[in-house]
């Protein structure tokens, strides 16, 4: 078997070499031209970035800071998954080559040390390009440029703990020791293996056991912020840094559920997430979060809507609300309902105030209300049609709702309305997103334990992303905002 999987590496190898080298071989001048007449390095490269790299070093540096960057974001564009084949690629074409600016081509070990010295530089970087591609992303779509989408994944190391024979043994051996033992059904092995197995890697702490995408495994976790677009907005890795430069975040340890374990940590990194983005971008000011159910607390719903721009949270319910009428029910998604008929729903009718405490209300009036024209008035007026009244008054029943008492209950928007469908889809966008930067920019495969060379990978990842975006822009084409591959294609 040992042998069948190395000719199976050998033969993919070859086939990413020879589609790529068919794609270099048809347009690589066009496409190489159309990157060259449309980034800038001077405009997405910062000052400080340039001087840290030039700094004095005792000896001129052989490779320089463009060429470096062009080749590691040429990586990224082209799908080559791994530097050992992006070295191969440089050697064998010229204008790969020229492209860059290398005379000679770097080793293996100056890119991954380019990464782990200049970590730093490339978020500096990043952040920086999130600022100039704002106003392409406003200009494209206000309303999704508007919105900000969270979500957290991992990408996987590689360590022992990864390798699927070491969970297959554990769980093996517990399975003997549920038979030897006799014991019934409420066992299970899986559930205890999970438990038993170390919560972070023997390599490094900070790879921890992660539930991503089904499987269990051990990683680095990141969390991503995006617009409705998908376009990345912020990329966060979640270690000692960041939890030393946030000391109000406590990791508890593991319970036995692999989903809550998930849950806690994201709902634990999102305050400390957005307060870092709004610190770099004063300028950003979001209208509409959306997440998923894993941020459904009053904690989150008061940071989001009374700390911050955004005026609607659209998060999913983790447990069902409980509200109580006075003489009415409420719904599960906080809509009051009929005094008589808890099965018809109140109608909801703006909500501005015109309380002179000038607190927001919601008003929701009575389903049977109708507005008729009054031609002596020369105005519209409510009349309630209905045979079994709750109130004397003809407009039919009116009730006052106070947001701010229950911010769960009512985040800005009304939960299963069409409104709420519509919007809550567009949240598929940011896992797209990290799809993207594991698949096509080719994160998830890279073999290596090392913590900086992976932030930095996902940081250059994020940074081929904004120049997609800025490439799209300049020649006027915003269908290739998220890709560029069918210009090489």
């Amino acid at each position: 078997s040992r042998t069948y999987m190395i000719t199976y590496k050998q033969l993919s190898l070859a086939d990413i070499f020879t589609d790529c080298q068919n794609k270099f071989d048809n347009d690589k001048y066009e496409f190489l031209s159309i990157l060259e007449q449309t980034v800038d390095l001077d405009e997405i490269v910062p000052p400080s970035f340039a001087l840290h790299f030039h700094a004095s070093t005792g000896r001129p540096r052989k490779h320089l800071l463009y060429p470096m960057l062009k080749a590691l974001l040429l990586q990224l564009i082209f799908s080559i998954p791994t530097t050992s084949l992006l070295i191969v690629f440089l050697k064998y074409s010229q204008e790969l080559r020229d492209f860059c600016g290398f005379d000679v081509v770097p080793d293996a070990s100056k890119f991954t040390r380019f990464k782990q010295d200049f970590l730093l530089d490339l978020q500096v970087m990043f952040d920086h390009m999130v600022d100039l591609t704002e106003p392409i992303c406003q200009n494209i779509d206000k309303q999704k440029a508007s919105m900000l989408l969270f979500d957290t994944s991992g990408i996987e190391a590689w360590v022992t703990e990864n390798n699927p024979k070491y969970a297959n043994r554990i769980i093996k051996q517990l399975k003997t020791f549920k038979k030897a033992n006799g014991l019934d059904n409420s066992y299970d092995p899986y559930k205890a293996a999970y438990s038993s197995m170390p919560s972070h890697s023997s390599a490094n702490p900070a790879i921890r056991q992660m539930y991503v995408n089904g499987h269990f495994c051990y990683a680095y976790k990141f969390g991503i912020v995006t617009n409705g677009l998908g376009i990345v907005r912020d990329i966060c890795f979640y270690n000692k840094n960041f939890i030393k430069s946030h000391p109000e975040i406590v990791i508890e340890k593991k319970s036995d559920s692999p989903d809550e374990d998930k849950s806690i940590a994201d709902a634990k990194a999102l305050i400390p997430t957005l307060k870092d983005f709004f610190k770099k971008h004063p300028l950003i000011n979001p209208k509409i979060f959306l997440g998923d159910a894993a941020f459904d607390s009053i904690e989150i719903y008061k940071f989001l809507l009374e700390n911050t721009s955004f005026e609607k949270a659209y998060i999913p319910l983790k447990t069902k609300l409980k509200i109580k009428g006075v003489d009415y029910v409420v719904n599960e998604n906080g809509i009051p309902c009929c005094p008589h008929d808890s099965s018809l729903i109140m109608k909801l009718e703006g909500s501005k105030s015109h309380l002179r405490c000038g607190l927001p209300t919601m008003k929701f009036v009575c389903p049977k209300m109708n507005w008729k024209w009054d031609n002596v008035a020369k105005k519209s007026k409510r009349i309630c049609h209905c045979d079994n009244p709750c109130t004397t008054s003809s407009c039919g029943r009116m009730i006052y709702i106070y947001p701010e008492q229950n911010l769960r209950a009512y985040p800005g928007c009304i939960r299963d309305t069409d409104e709420w469908d519509s919007t809550y889809k567009i949240r598929i966008n940011v896992e797209k997103s990290i799809n993207h930067f594991k698949d096509s920019f080719c994160v998830a495969g890279r073999k290596t334990q090392n913590e900086k060379t992976l932030h930095a990978d996902l940081l250059l990842a994020g940074i081929a992303g904004l120049i997609t975006v800025m490439v799209a822009d300049k020649i006027h084409n915003y269908k290739y905002i998220r890709s560029l591959k069918p210009l090489i294609a």
